[in-house]
């Protein structure tokens, strides 16, 4: 299920840009030119009012976002136009607010940016599409399956096997070779000789869950840290040079994306969210912490983001609202 698209008239589009228009910072816009289109039309008051109420839901999430885009954007175009950069000034709330409007603008018509994914799949060798799940042999013969929005680099050499995942979530067959198979996240590792295996990033932490045979996990690079040996049916966690102690997971409903399913018992909706949006062409945010906690049961295709939500929306009774298509507010 598909939903319409968020503006879909000429008097919507024209709406939003007097809005953006009269947000801007620098208030340069023409109050007379405004005032003569609200009184063209008799519908159009109605409409700015409702492009006024969206902005007024999404202002927020917005700045976050432009906080949260705007060093990794600045670092992106660092390396890609460096000998032709100025010197940049000290920017203000007022700059962050523009960055705010700009991204609804991005939004609104069509894009979305990403500039740390785009940072990083500089050095990737694959990358997924939110919604893309990849099935890839690699030279030594082992298979791995990339998740939706995922991306790592590849580095084999006659001493050992070694993926760095950059972001996202892949799964591993590994070929038994002699060679140490070595897949790096964040700041931690897991090494196998032979197994079937995940690891996933997340915001907060990195896991790692095992399908078959056995899998070391240090959350550093060095040899001599404490590592936890993970066997069939188990998972830890490691952020921050920090190793969780192992539990016991359902390997199968964990690996269930592979085959375009997503399972989760008694997991927090902001981890559902999460996951979720790795399936959807934009961004999800929960802006409600206590609604973040509340556990859930639920299994669902992963081909369908929308269907997912409003499955859950009719258990949890929250509220969502989409954004252009490519930003949805949970709360």
């Amino acid at each position: 299920m598909t939903p319409p698209p968020f503006m879909s008239t000429a008097r919507e589009r024209e709406a939003w840009r007097w809005l953006l228009q009269r947000q801007a910072p620098d208030g340069l816009h023409d109050e007379p030119a405004f005032e003569r289109w609200l009184a063209a039309d008799p519908r159009h008051p109605q409409v700015y009012a409702q492009a006024e109420a969206v902005w007024t839901l999404s202002a927020a999430p917005a700045a976050r976002l432009a906080q949260e885009e705007s060093a990794a954007l600045a670092e992106y175009l660092a390396r890609m136009d460096a000998p032709r950069r100025t010197p940049r000034r000290r920017r203000g709330p007022a700059w962050s607010l523009a960055t705010a409007a700009c991204l609804l603008l991005a939004l609104w018509t069509g894009g979305w940016w990403q500039p740390e994914h785009w940072l990083g799949d500089l050095r990737a060798d694959y990358v997924s599409a939110p919604g893309e799940v990849r099935e890839l042999t690699l030279a030594d013969g082992s298979q791995l399956v990339l998740d939706g929005d995922s991306a790592l680099a590849v580095h084999f050499d006659a001493q050992q096997r070694q993926i760095e995942l950059l972001r996202g979530a892949a799964s591993f067959k590994v070929v038994r070779n002699g060679l140490p198979f070595v897949v790096r996240a964040e700041a931690g590792e897991a090494r196998v000789l032979g197994t079937e295996f995940e690891v996933r990033r997340l915001p907060r932490e990195t896991y790692v869950t095992v399908a078959s045979g056995q899998v070391a996990v240090r959350a550093g690079e060095g040899a001599d840290l404490p590592q936890a040996v993970l066997h069939a049916g188990q998972r830890v966690a490691f952020e921050g040079g920090r190793l969780g102690t192992p539990e016991a997971v359902d390997s199968n409903a964990a690996l269930a994306w592979r085959q375009g399913w997503l399972a989760f018992y008694q997991a927090p909706l902001g981890e559902v969210l999460e996951r979720l949006g790795d399936y959807y062409p934009g961004r999800i945010l929960l802006l409600d912490a206590e609604l973040a906690a509340r556990r859930v049961t639920v299994s669902f295709p992963s081909t369908d983001p929308h269907a997912a939500l409003n499955s859950l929306q009719a258990v949890l009774g929250f509220q969502q609202r989409e954004l252009f298509g490519r930003l949805i507010v949970v709360h």
